[in-house]
């Protein structure tokens, strides 16, 4: 089971600020965790929203909208996406995230469960998007 792990933006991840060394040095410790333990997929940071852009789609036409994008609460400044046996391993996974913008700031991560192909109906499709993913990097 794949699962993951957002980190919500805030004003600070907005800024386009860097953490400071000590969060570093705690996510580091964290992801050497989960990659040591054999679940690590990937995980990376994300710019802020001044840098990114959204595509609406509204009576079969797309519009592009640029950042930034005024509701920080719903933006993502990050993720880690992890493979484990159980929601249960997920959550104490989850449990162990350090504090995304440190021990005394306001924080919150949410954790989500992915899709997986046997999910689904088996279909030509299906078949097709496991062809498609045995290529990818």
């Amino acid at each position: 089971m794949r699962f993951m792990i957002m980190v919500r933006a805030n004003a600070q991840s907005e800024s386009g600020a860097l953490p400071e060394q000590d969060l570093m040095a705690a996510m580091m410790a964290y992801h050497e965790e989960l990659a040591k333990a054999g679940v690590l997929l990937d995980a990376n940071g994300l710019k802020p929203s001044t840098e990114g852009w959204r595509v609406q789609y509204s009576g079969g036409k797309r519009t592009i909208i640029d950042g930034p994008f005024a509701e920080t609460k719903e933006l993502i400044a990050g993720y880690t996406l992890i493979q484990v046996r159980s929601r249960e391993e997920a959550l104490e996974w989850a449990r162990r995230f350090p504090a995304p913008f440190g021990e005394m700031a306001e924080g919150e991560i949410e954790v989500r469960p992915v899709f997986e192909l046997e999910d689904f109906e088996p279909s030509a499709d299906i078949e097709r998007w496991r062809q498609l993913e045995a290529n990818w990097p």
